[in-house]
């Protein structure tokens, strides 16, 4: 559990500060009228979030998360910085879980 916890960390961080680029893409799209930046980021984010959701898949099926909670994972990447939060509750409670089971 604790590798698919780690993969899972790194993808919660990368996806939420590419969402967090995004947002900020979509300011210049509809605040100045210059839609690059969404056009480059937005595939990069979705490619990335598809990925993020293999990863809080494997990790709440190993952790056997009830499926609320783990349809609240895998939402968190479409929220901004609501993956930084719930990145740091799996991590203690995954922590948990695993200090309990080694002792």
């Amino acid at each position: 559990m604790a590798s698919a916890l780690k993969f899972y960390r790194v993808m919660a961080y990368i996806v939420g500060v590419m969402l967090l680029v995004l947002c900020a893409g979509m300011v210049v799209k509809y605040g100045f009228g210059d839609d690059t930046m969404v056009a480059v980021v937005g595939p990069i984010h979705g490619f990335l979030y598809m990925i993020y959701l293999v990863a809080a898949l494997n990790l709440g099926m190993k952790a056997r998360w009830r499926l609320p909670y783990l349809v609240l994972v895998l939402l968190a990447g479409t929220i901004p910085f609501l993956s930084f939060v719930l990145e740091r509750n799996v991590t203690v409670e995954i922590r948990q879980r695993i200090a309990t089971a080694s002792a």
